[in-house]
């Protein structure tokens, strides 16, 4: 099936229309084999649930969306959870308001992100699990909390500082720049580290977005030859890669390291719907150039939250970090939404508003 027509089968169907006099959801129906698919999903709508003792009253903003989110619904995700079962509601953190609290350390009016899930009430005991912080009132939008402010920034940041290493000069190559993670990678990367980067997208629009990103030289992985491309803009070789996509890219770049070259390994898109895993068949590439490959979690850095957010939040006050966030208008949605970042149409973090901005915020 073509891509724009596997897309337009996700439209959205007048059932599934939302407003506030119900809790709505999104379910997994099946699991996905390949690409998610409208049938992997059911649409559920419940009464909005009564706030006991200790508990408080979510309701939901905006929803963000990341390529695990189908590895939630095939039960193979490793984030310490219970793997979830057919007919319960997809995972995935967002942006939310508090409405009603019996909880004595959350107060109503307050805005937190967290573990919400797809669905627009959430009632919630605030655990340590569900990973929640409140959002500081620093003058940025709350939307900017489902992503670029919230696990993607924290992925970009522990990615590419705690685990990169980088180096003012860093001969750098970047995989999925246009993506949420690596759309702010290149900015970090040029405008805080002074790396200088050379990022790969798809299709000449993305490559001229990330050109206005941080991005000296651009290869698009749609029409260009990589290998060839990656000798020509980096013929001494690569000091660090930050890969997104795995597979053969992954294993171009390890081909051209320079001496004590840095790889990490945040994704590896590529490889998300092929049938038999990919084999690396160079790592060897490693000892020969006393390089370092390193993979992270991003839930292993939460202790770094509250520094990371104000770092993220002071570069883009001074104009280092231009936040991109992709926004699906409404909640019906979010289906669409997790395919178009395996169909890669979008740009900058994927999210969705499912209400918008708060009017008042404590």
């Amino acid at each position: 099936m073509a891509e724009a027509d596997a897309l337009d089968a996700f439209a959205v169907h007048a059932e599934y229309q939302v407003d506030d006099d119900a809790n709505y959801q999104w379910r997994i129906a099946r699991r996905p084999q390949g690409n998610v698919t409208p049938q992997d999903f059911g649409f559920h709508a419940e009464d909005i649930p009564d706030v006991g003792e200790g508990e408080v009253l979510l309701r939901t903003l905006y929803l963000g969306l990341a390529p695990v989110m189908r590895f939630y619904m095939q039960a193979t995700a490793r984030t310490g959870d219970a793997p979830l079962s057919i007919g319960d509601v997809i995972h995935g953190r967002g942006v939310a308001q508090i409405i009603k609290s019996r909880h004595p350390d959350w107060q109503e009016g307050q805005i937190v992100q967290g573990q919400i899930g797809w669905q627009t009430y959430k009632v919630s005991r605030m655990t340590a699990q569900e990973k929640f912080f409140a959002m500081p009132k620093n003058g940025l939008p709350a939307a900017l909390g489902a992503g670029v402010l919230g696990m993607t920034g924290l992925s970009a940041f522990a990615g590419f500082f705690a685990c990169g290493n980088p180096k003012e000069g860093d001969r750098m190559v970047l995989s999925g720049a246009a993506g949420g993670v690596g759309s702010m990678v290149s900015q970090l990367a040029a405008n805080v580290a002074g790396c200088d980067v050379i990022g790969m997208a798809g299709g000449p629009e993305k490559c001229d977005f990330i050109r206005e990103h941080g991005c000296s030289a651009t290869i698009d992985y749609k029409s260009d030859d990589i290998g060839a491309m990656l000798d020509a803009l980096r013929p001494e070789g690569i000091d660090l890669y930050f890969d997104n996509v795995g597979g053969e890219t992954l294993e171009a770049c390890l081909e051209r390291l320079r001496m004590n070259a840095r790889i990490v390994l945040c994704g590896s898109i590529s490889e998300y719907t092929r049938d038999d895993p990919f084999k690396l068949s160079n790592y060897t590439r490693l000892r020969a150039t006393d390089s370092i490959m390193r993979g992270f979690f991003v839930y292993n850095h939460l202790d770094r939250w509250d520094a990371v957010m104000d770092d993220l939040a002071g570069w883009i006050k001074d104009g280092k970090l231009k936040p991109v966030q992709d926004i699906a208008h409404g909640f019906q949605t979010m289906p669409r939404a997790l395919a178009n970042l395996y169909y890669g149409t979008n740009i900058g973090v994927q999210c969705c508003e499912v209400r918008g901005e708060p009017k008042e915020w404590i």
